[in-house]
């Protein structure tokens, strides 16, 4: 009975671990191809592009959850992804357009 729970948490915390890694990562990444895309210009800031590319990369991840095999619970989990990613891209894409850095 307690290697079971056990085994539950572990793996209710492995799920969280994964859910939060691919969302930070997503963020990170879909700041770097918004400073490919758009540029890192003053007017860059302004242009929507990065914007749709933050929420294709939010779209994205839910199916490949779903694929390696954990579903989102509601929309709590939803919510949870989006804002991770959207959080790590505007922090991500605000230092390199900060920088001015090419990518």
């Amino acid at each position: 009975m307690a290697t079971e729970q056990a085994s539950e948490r572990r793996a209710a915390h492995l799920r969280s671990i994964t859910v939060t890694s691919l969302a930070s990562i997503a963020g990170i990444v879909a700041a770097f191809v918004s400073a490919a895309m758009v540029g890192t210009t003053t007017a860059a800031a302004k242009d929507q592009m990065g914007l749709a590319i933050v929420l294709a990369f939010v779209v994205v991840q839910i199916p490949l959850l779903r694929f390696i095999g954990y579903e989102l619970d509601g929309v709590k989990d939803h919510l949870y992804v989006a804002f991770m990613t959207f959080s790590l891209w505007f922090i991500t894409w605000g230092i390199l357009l900060m920088n001015h850095v090419q990518v």
